[in-house]
């Protein structure tokens, strides 16, 4: 019974917590990258002669540089076709590095010790923000029989890729700064509203509904402040 109790009482619990851990920024966001590529430098563990896409990549890219190839003449083992993955962060400029995931997509038995050669990163609009180059680890694992216990053919690539391209943005400028909370709730839009009027002493916000919170910057402040002393605020918060 004493276990209950304590188990209800915590379900009950109600907890500080700060604006910026139960909503968003509108607009302030990780982009998603993708892009496809190829790892070489395999030691006889890339992909097979059934991948005939890594052959038609690898008859494509020395074609690039005036060497000509059919692809049914190539031999694929040190050479996997892999897709690239990456987030582009919000603000991100020109020459900052983004980690990488790389994933194969034939019937590679492992990616280690590989060198991901020049792969363009794309959005969704499909500009080119990155690119991605660079030595292949999976820390080391064997894959084992039937490929239990490995991820040897994916890895994490720390600052794998170089942000080529900026995302347009202008938020000092933004006029129309809204927060989108995380779980929509009717109470919690109510406390930021009340929380950041009283902190603020005017009406800097507004919920317009369980998710949405319309804001006002005091003209005494720039976008940038007015955003950091508004996610800093505590509200009560429990848990859904």
């Amino acid at each position: 019974m004493r276990v209950l109790t304590i188990f209800l009482l915590f379900m009950t619990s109600i907890f500080a917590v700060q604006i910026k851990d139960v909503a968003n920024t509108v607009g302030v966001r990780d982009n998603q990258l993708i892009g496809y590529g190829l790892v070489v430098g395999l030691n006889g563990s890339g992909d097979g002669t059934s991948s005939k896409f890594t052959l038609q990549s690898i008859s494509n890219l020395l074609q690039g540089m005036n060497i000509k190839v059919d692809p049914n003449d190539i031999k694929s083992k040190n050479t996997a076709a892999v897709m690239v993955t990456a987030k582009l962060p919000a603000f991100a400029k020109s020459g900052d590095k983004l980690d990488i995931t790389v994933s194969s997509m034939g019937d590679a038995k492992s990616l280690q010790g590989g060198t991901l050669l020049l792969t363009a990163l794309r959005g969704i609009d499909g500009e080119i923000y990155a690119i991605a180059q660079g030595s292949i680890s999976t820390g080391g694992l064997t894959p084992r029989p039937g490929g239990a216990g490995s991820h040897s053919t994916t890895a994490t690539v720390m600052g794998g890729a170089n942000v080529e391209r900026e995302i347009p943005q202008n938020f000092s400028q933004n006029n129309d700064l809204t927060l989108s909370l995380k779980v929509a709730d009717f109470k919690t839009a109510n406390d930021i509203e009340r929380v950041l009027n009283t902190v603020f002493g005017e009406e800097v916000a507004k919920a317009i509904d369980s998710r949405t919170v319309k804001l006002k910057k005091p003209e005494d402040l720039s976008n940038v402040d007015f955003m950091a002393r508004v996610l800093e605020q505590d509200i009560a918060y429990k848990p859904q």
